[in-house]
């Protein structure tokens, strides 16, 4: 059974920092491009990160560039979103999705897999 798991959330006061990681089961990501996507209550899920299958191509957000990063650890079939200079604004349920192919999107539409969402809080 295909399966991502995310973990790595929780409460952070604002500048703070947080690694969320998604690990997948069931299958390899070596073949998998991987988005971390966000979503509060009542409003659309929203793109923040991708990862091309080989991690030659990533993409960000408008409003988490130069602030997260995104990495991938095929050998631990893993991918991590390092999230630097938190802001209440980015406080979201976190997602992150699989897709077959190379190709990195920030489109939710795009993903095939999908973890349960992990629980990111910024606030003092």
């Amino acid at each position: 059974q295909l399966q991502l798991v995310e973990s790595g959330g929780g409460l952070v006061q604002p500048g703070g920092s947080l690694r969320l990681s998604c690990a997948a089961s069931g299958f390899t990501l070596d073949y998998y491009a991987i988005g971390w996507f966000r979503q509060v209550p009542g409003k659309e899920r929203e793109g923040v990160s991708c990862i091309s299958s080989s991690g030659g191509i990533t993409s960000f957000a408008d409003s988490v560039k130069g602030r997260f990063t995104i990495f991938r650890d095929n050998f631990k079939n893993t991918v991590y979103l390092q999230m630097n200079s938190l802001k209440p604004e980015d406080t979201a349920v976190y997602y992150c999705a699989a897709t077959g192919g190379s190709s990195c999107s920030l489109g939710w539409y795009e993903y095939d897999y999908w973890g349960q969402g992990t629980q990111v809080t910024v606030s003092s």
